[in-house]
């Protein structure tokens, strides 16, 4: 017997900026919420790993810090008082009625939810990394996935490998912090916004693409060079740099998450367009879910969850019609 008190109307499992809104919007519907977090902050990879990058993709703002992106939409969140519980990954989700659905974290907790809305980003991640000499024996002395600070990077000479979004904003970040920047893109086109990228181009960072990788990590105790290379014509040159970011995407796992049930869809939660998943009461947004159309936007990430929260309280009143 479930507890009443125990009992919450909407659970959000994701504390990132799309978990954020839901359980703000969860809260201007009146639902009694609970959110749940795997970090020991709310804010999910944008605090975590993302802190001083700026945001383009939020509906308001010309730009915003990632760090104030997120303190503002936790005050937006808070004003409703949801529980909060940091620092648990849910490891299994359970459907044990019609609208009671038990949620078991890794701590051995359990949460009871009418409807769980799941904004867990793209599961769990690793960055991807690359196969050159030298370069895994050097991570964190000048080898980097995440620039957390901008700060450190002031008067160093940084390289920076990939062309998406993040490696973009990185560069244009740096471009008056460190003493030189250079971004290499091995493909022939950008998966970066179009605008940042004329602005790359246009800015003093030196960009070589396409076709440009490195072939090796210069260095014994701390990254002092790279041999880069063109892989069409095979010509390298070898250049001095104090720090190499890679930005060249993210390895992830979901198959926790397939062992609950739920339809998986090419790496993603297939949802149908209320948000809905195919277990009852089990709603997703942001980059977990897919279907067709899909963008991966923060902005079309918080239309979602707006979508799902509302879908998960005509879901709740249903149930209580139908008493």
């Amino acid at each position: 017997m479930v507890l009443q008190s125990e009992l919450y109307d909407i659970t959000v499992v994701g504390a990132g900026p799309v978990g954020l809104y839901a359980a703000y919007y969860s809260g201007l519907r009146e639902c009694k919420t609970k959110l749940i977090e795997l970090y020991p902050q709310v804010g999910g990879r944008l605090i975590s790993m993302y802190p001083e990058k700026e945001i383009f993709d939020v509906a308001g703002y010309r730009r915003i810090v990632a760090a104030d992106l997120i303190s503002e939409l936790s005050g937006q969140a808070m004003q409703y008082d949801p529980a909060v519980v940091l620092n648990e990954r849910i490891a299994n989700l359970r459907v044990l009625d019609e609208r009671l659905i038990e949620l078991t974290s890794d701590t051995g907790a359990m949460h009871y939810t009418q409807a769980v809305v799941l904004t867990v980003g793209a599961g769990a991640a690793i960055p991807r990394k690359l196969d050159v000499p030298n370069l895994i024996s050097l991570e964190g002395n000048g080898i980097h996935y995440f620039l957390p600070a901008f700060e450190p990077m002031r008067g160093r000479k940084v390289l920076i490998v990939g062309g998406g979004n993040s490696a973009v904003d990185w560069a244009m970040a740096l471009e008056n912090v460190a003493a030189e920047v250079t971004l290499l893109n091995r493909s022939y086109t950008w998966t970066a916004h179009e605008a940042m990228v004329d602005k790359l181009l246009q800015s003093r960072v030196q960009v070589k693409y396409p076709y440009y990788g490195i072939k090796a990590v210069l260095g014994e105790d701390h990254v002092t060079g790279a041999v880069i290379w063109n892989e069409k014509s095979g010509l390298e040159e070898t250049i001095a740099v104090d720090e190499i970011v890679l930005s060249i995407g993210m390895l992830t796992n979901i198959e926790p998450i397939r062992q609950w049930g739920l339809e998986i869809k090419g790496g993603g939660i297939a949802v149908n367009t209320d948000m809905s998943t195919n277990l009852p009461g089990v709603f997703a947004a942001g980059d977990i879910v897919t279907y067709h159309g899909k963008i991966q936007l923060i902005a079309s990430g918080a239309g979602e969850a707006a979508t799902a929260i509302h879908s998960a309280k005509e879901f709740i009143l249903e149930g209580e019609l139908g008493r």
